[in-house]
């Protein structure tokens, strides 16, 4: 596995403009917005399962509604397609999140 280059990185950018990379450590994040903890907990719990899948691992925090997640790849020293393919993951999995609670 290889980091991302820099192309890549604008590429992953203009993909996920909700994500804010940090070009010094190597790494993206985003801040999750939930209805509540439940939801907020609830959405952990699911990417946790895609997280062992991937044998990908986030840094997260979480405060009752709210989410903060980090992601780099510690083997590459920065960002890497596991980081690009969880970030699309957890996305994915926030829109139909939002989505159920809104109906």
């Amino acid at each position: 596995m290889t980091s991302l280059d820099i192309q890549m990185i604008q590429e992953l950018v203009a993909e996920l403009p909700d994500w804010k990379v940090d070009r010094e450590r190597g790494a993206i994040s985003r801040t999750y917005h939930f209805k509540d903890f439940a939801a907020a907990f609830g959405f952990m719990a699911q990417m946790a399962i895609v997280s062992e899948g991937m044998n990908h691992h986030p840094e997260w925090f979480n405060v009752y509604n709210r989410v903060e997640v980090t992601l780099t790849t510690h083997d590459v020293n920065g960002l890497s397609t596991l980081d690009r393919d969880w970030a699309r993951k957890a996305d994915g999995t926030f829109a139909l999140l939002g989505r159920q609670e809104q109906a």
